[in-house]
């Protein structure tokens, strides 16, 4: 009998390298450009490898500090944000918050899912673009109405319903750009609450149409207040690329609170050049922010609130440490109501994609119910079920925090500290001041060493 050796089809094997700046990746990308003519759109958040909350690292007391007991001894996680003019600030139970998803890139399931988890454990939940649904304002207990420059479904009415008001400039995945709805996903529901034809895609403005700058939305903010009686926090959110200067404006225009989107912040839908070239990360936008706060005596008055690839109590604690407020969380509250679940990783093969790694949220088919108008697809979404396993995350990330509160020796929250943080990497320490583990050396800054404690 004749045998035939198989051909070795491992690169590796056939001593074949792979190039590192025309990955196969890359190379893939540009064959498909070439083919199709058209740009890559998805939703999510960056996938490219950044300095992150992972590249710090907590002091916990020892001798030199105390801990507290965690059985005895309280550690508070309220916050109250909108302080500074706002006659009803926003008191929550913890400083985990529900960024804004419109009603569009997600399903009226998952709104009210999301609705249902902070309000059960206190906390807030935010509109975004497209106006406000019913299932959310219910079940809500804390709602922040989202102005966006589209104006999509805005009115006077739902701006005096909710409890703040979020003026958006831009987000963490695409600051300078606007956001996009595809034509799959505008039913006669979503078209006609933002006052647009059924199934044609939708791109919303990268900029307000009545302004053209800070002196403007102070006057803007004045007019929204005016609305509210004076009673709603303003917010203004950001998305990270100039941090320092914007949050100067933003103070300076008037505002309560900044919201400030890190790049690997998620999105419904927009261009993957713009998700993975356009921005800072959250990491190096947080200590620039704070820096402005407090050369304008601000610090602590106006809240700052950071969204960008927020994932546990960890990163709760870290960004809180640089000097955050609050956070906000938009991915992770997705995967807890059930995105990417391996349970459906069926469903995912059957339209090319995988659990774990599904992020065409713009084509409406998601599996899991949640990135859809699809009517069957969302009945796959309970939203009392949803909601509970929202919950039940934001209660994970609070004690986290608060573990590593408490191992710090701090009663509460907000008096975690920079002093508290060290850094692993040298881009980290560069970008947040704080020293490299083991040594007081800070990159770039006069007077410190690379020397060992």
């Amino acid at each position: 009998m004749t045998t035939t050796t198989s051909p070795v089809t491992d690169p590796a094997a056939k001593g074949l390298r792979e190039n590192s700046t025309f990955d196969k990746l890359t190379i893939a990308a540009i064959r498909k450009a070439a083919a199709t003519g058209l740009y890559d759109i998805r939703g999510g958040g960056a996938k490219r490898k950044v300095p992150h909350f992972d590249d710090l690292l907590f002091l916990g007391a020892s001798m030199s500090r105390y801990p507290l007991e965690g059985y005895r001894e309280r550690c508070d996680t309220d916050v109250w944000l909108g302080t500074r003019y706002a006659k009803k600030p926003l008191h929550l139970k913890t400083p985990v918050t529900i960024a804004g998803m419109s009603f569009g890139s997600l399903s009226a399931q998952a709104k009210e899912a999301l609705g249902r988890g902070a309000s059960e454990v206190g906390t807030s939940t935010t509109s975004g673009d497209g106006g406000m649904t019913e299932e959310e304002r219910t079940h809500s207990k804390t709602l922040v109405y989202q102005y966006l420059p589209s104006r999509y479904g805005m009115n006077p009415r739902h701006l005096r319903m909710g409890d703040a008001i979020e003026v958006v400039l831009g987000q963490g995945a695409k600051p300078g750009g606007g956001g996009m709805l595809l034509g799959q996903k505008i039913t006669e529901r979503v078209a006609a609450m933002r006052t647009l034809p059924v199934g044609i895609d939708q791109r919303s403005a990268c900029r307000h149409p009545d302004w053209t700058g800070p002196d403007d939305l102070r006057i803007k903010i004045l007019e929204l207040r005016e609305i509210t009686e004076w009673e709603k926090p303003v917010y203004v959110k950001i998305g990270a690329s100039r941090p320092y200067y914007d949050v100067m404006l933003a103070i300076k225009a008037g505002a309560d609170a900044v919201v400030l989107d890190g790049m690997q912040g998620g999105t419904a839908a927009t261009q993957d050049v713009f998700i993975e070239h356009v921005g800072i990360p959250t990491l190096a936008a947080i200590p620039q922010a704070v820096e402005a706060l407090q050369e304008a005596g601000m610090h602590r008055e106006v809240q700052l609130i950071v969204s960008g690839g927020i994932r546990s109590g960890a990163d709760v604690a870290k960004a809180l440490a640089l000097g955050a407020d609050a956070v906000s969380i938009g991915t992770a509250a997705l995967i807890a109501l059930g995105d990417n679940d391996p349970a459906l990783e069926g469903e995912y093969n059957k339209i090319g994609s995988s659990a774990g790694y599904y992020d065409d949220w713009q084509a409406g088919q998601d599996p899991a119910g949640i990135t859809t108008q699809d009517p069957e697809l969302s009945k796959r979404l309970d939203p009392v079920a949803g909601g509970h396993r929202l919950a039940n995350l934001l209660r994970v990330m609070t004690m986290e925090a608060q573990i590593i509160a408490r191992a710090c020796g701090k009663a509460h929250l907000l008096h975690l500290e920079p002093e508290d943080l060290v850094a692993l990497t040298i881009e980290a320490a560069a970008m947040t001041k704080r020293p490299l583990a083991g040594t007081d050396w800070i990159p770039g800054q006069a007077g410190s060493q690379a020397g060992s404690l």
